[in-house]
């Protein structure tokens, strides 16, 4: 399986009396991601299923990816992805999906760094994981651990025009 990590891109401030989950994306956030994304479309990503935080900054960002991949299926939110959640939950669900080639996760720090150490079997590793960064992290067994390859991080910064 190819799974593609997707941190949600750059969000408003949150507002006193409004929840976390209620963040939306900035226009500037949806433009990085779009750099990102279109770099990433033009190296061959295609998912075949996007699962996505519940929160509104990533269903946003899932929104976006779905469009640039021309992404026809619904949307599967998973409470899995919330910021907080723990990485061995995620694989749980990926391990669910193991019948799809090609997985897009759209999540949150702290949980994007922690998620791609745990993958690539090192979960001391935290990866700075920027606002909009996409990774790819090959898996071809399920077990109870995963034993992911890490194939190319992409920041915001070097998909810029």
């Amino acid at each position: 399986m190819r799974l593609y990590l997707l941190r949600h891109g750059i969000a408003e401030n949150g507002r006193a009396g409004s929840p976390d989950s209620e963040r939306a994306l900035t226009a500037e956030g949806r433009r990085k991601l779009k750099d990102v994304l279109g770099v990433a479309k033009t190296a061959g990503v295609a998912p075949d299923l996007i699962v996505t935080s519940p929160y509104k900054r990533a269903l946003q960002t899932a929104e976006v990816a779905a469009q640039i991949f021309s992404y026809q299926s619904e949307l599967v939110k998973s409470d899995a992805l919330v910021p907080e959640a723990a990485p061995v939950d995620v694989w749980t669900e990926v391990r669910a999906y193991r019948d799809q080639s090609h997985v897009l996760l759209v999540s949150h720090e702290p949980l994007m760094g922690n998620l791609l150490g745990y993958l690539l079997g090192v979960p001391a590793l935290h990866v700075d994981f920027k606002k909009g960064a996409l990774a790819r992290v090959d898996v071809d067994a399920f077990g109870p651990h995963p034993r992911g390859v890490l194939r190319w991080f992409l920041p915001p910064k070097l998909a810029a025009d």
